[in-house]
Order: C-alpha cells, then sequence, then structure tokens
C-alpha cells in the first residue's frame, strides 16, 4: 500500500481573473495545486489524486517540481472565471464554465489510512458519498466547506452560496475544516470571525480554520488564535485559503496550532504578493514569520 502523511484529492483547472483594479489575466490553479504545493515544503510525504486528460498534462508540472506524486485518472479540468467587484478582496463573483465531474471511492489508490484533505468542486451529495466511504476506511478527513457552500447555477453557471443541510454531519467527520469568512456567514449566520468559529464547534467542528482579507483564524479545543496576514499586495489572492490550509495541515501534523497558524500566515502571505502557488522557500517563511504587520 502507499504510505503518505496527507493525500490532496481534487481538479486541476484554469480560471480567467478579473481584479478590481488592472486588466483580467489567466492562471493554472485550483484548489488541489495551491494546497497540496503549499504543504510541500517541509519534507512531508505528500501525494495528490487528480483527473486530466492528455492535452492538460501541463497542468501537473508545478506538483511535478515540488516533488509530489501524482495519482493520475483520465477526466476533465473545472473552468471558471472570478470577479473581483470592489477593493474587498473577501467580496467576489465567481462563474463555473466547466466542471470536472466527482471523485468516488472507486477513484482512490490503496492508501494507507492518513489525513486527506479534500479540494472538491461538484456536485455536493458525491462529495458526502466519498467523505463517509473514506471515514469508514479509516481515513483522518479534512475537508474544504467552499465545495459544499459554493453551488453553480445549471442554467448560467453562476456560483452562488448556499446553506448545507448536511453541515452538522460533515463537521463531526472532519478533524480539520476550512472556510472563509463568507462561507462561515453562510452556514452560521454570523458575521464575526470570533462568533463564526464558536458556533461552528458546537456543531462538532474539532478544529476549524477560517480566512479572511486581515488574516487567519483557527479554533481548536475551546481555543481561539488569530493570525494576521503581512502582504503587500493582493494579486496572488486567488489560492489564499487553499494555500493557507495546506500549509496548516503539513505543519500541524508536529508542531501546536499557533505555531502551525503563524507558519501558514506567513507562506500565504508570500503567495499573495504573486499569482500562482507558492514559489518562495522554507527560509524566506521563517523570515517573514517574524516581520511585524505593515504599516
Amino acid at each position: 500500500m502507499n504510505r503518505y502523511d496527507i493525500v490532496f484529492i481534487g481538479h486541476l483547472g484554469t480560471g480567467t481573473i478579473v481584479p478590481f483594479e488592472g486588466s483580467p489575466f489567466v492562471e493554472r490553479g485550483s484548489p488541489v495545486l495551491f494546497a497540496a504545493i503549499a504543504s510541500s515544503c517541509l519534507g512531508k510525504r505528500i501525494a495528490a489524486v487528480t483527473k486530466i486528460s492528455e492535452s492538460k498534462e501541463y497542468l501537473l508540472e508545478p506538483l511535478k517540481t515540488a516533488g509530489i506524486d501524482l495519482f493520475v485518472q483520465p477526466g476533465e479540468i473545472t473552468q471558471y472565471r472570478v470577479v473581483f467587484p470592489t477593493a474587498n478582496i473577501d467580496e467576489r463573483q465567481s462563474f463555473l464554465i466547466k466542471g470536472g465531474g466527482h471523485f468516488a471511492i472507486s477513484d482512490i489508490p490503496p492508501f494507507e489510512p492518513c489525513l486527506i484533505h479534500g479540494c472538491f468542486m461538484g456536485v455536493r451529495e458525491f462529495q458526502l458519498d466519498l467523505m463517509r466511504a473514506l471515514k469508514a476506511r479509516g481515513f483522518r478527513l479534512s475537508v474544504d466547506m467552499q465545495g459544499f457552500v459554493l453551488q453553480a447555477d445549471d442554467e448560467t453557471g453562476a456560483v452562488r452560496l448556499k446553506d448545507v443541510p448536511e453541515k452538522k454531519e460533515i463537521l463531526g467527520m472532519a478533524h480539520f475544516v476550512k472556510l472563509d469568512a463568507v462561507e462561515a456567514q453562510t452556514l452560521t449566520g454570523a458575521d464575526v470571525l470570533q462568533d463564526q468559529a464558536d458556533i461552528l464547534e458546537d456543531w462538532g467542528s474539532s478544529e476549524t480554520i477560517i480566512t479572511s482579507s486581515e488574516g487567519v483564524l483557527a479554533r481548536s479545543k475551546g481555543k481561539t488564535t488569530f493570525v494576521k496576514f503581512t502582504n503587500r499586495s493582493t494579486r496572488g489572492r486567488m489560492g489564499r485559503g487553499d494555500t493557507v490550509m495546506g500549509s496548516y495541515l503539513a505543519r500541524r501534523l508536529d508542531h501546536s496550532v499557533e505555531d502551525s497558524l503563524r507558519f501558514a500566515a506567513a507562506l500565504t502571505s508570500i503567495k499573495m504578493e504573486s499569482t500562482g502557488p507558492f514559489r518562495g522557500s522554507l527560509d524566506n517563511i521563517i523570515e517573514r514569520m517574524g516581520v511585524p504587520f505593515p504599516c
């Protein structure tokens, strides 16, 4: 059986990004790409499970360069368009141009039970079925609630935020839960990060990570930690939460919540200063961990 510290599951994709100020640009990126690469700088055993067609295999190169083991099956990538209508980078309008289908338990290679992070983009019923099957096989689960909360209109492709009836079951199955402030508000009805974290914990979330434009919050065992981002640019805003989660999970394997959050915030701050996945070094991260929030 294949043995890894963390396995990431999800589609690769390309997106047209329309910033509030500046020209639109095309970015190669998806949750699995941003998260897996962010986790790869700590020497852990990392793998990614994805689907892709032969014509799009060039999208795998950043993952290969990062030393991530790939388990690839034939399939389609996801294509999307994201518009930032205001200077508030937490506010965005997303459109699904083409979906990539879904993952089933039969798509998962024979891994020894480990931590699996689901970077899903698709029909929530299939995602939930896969989580249940993985849990039954003894895997520890980390889930990105974005894949459940964001649902695309079948006709227009417009992505809307929707509550998730099964949210308490999902929270109860996962060891780690990732959301941004807007997604957390959709689920809880609260607009303050601390309140959102309290509610999610009451509903069964063991360890919750919530990102916002200011920074990232972690809630675990009744204790809340918040760390500010130190980025000087938001050009690389896409993939913020995925980068936080990938780096946090890798660090969290052998560090405290507080240290892991500081590490993730520093790495993500560097990533947000340019487009694409994280391309810095471990030294860059450690140095940034000591940098105060810019005036």
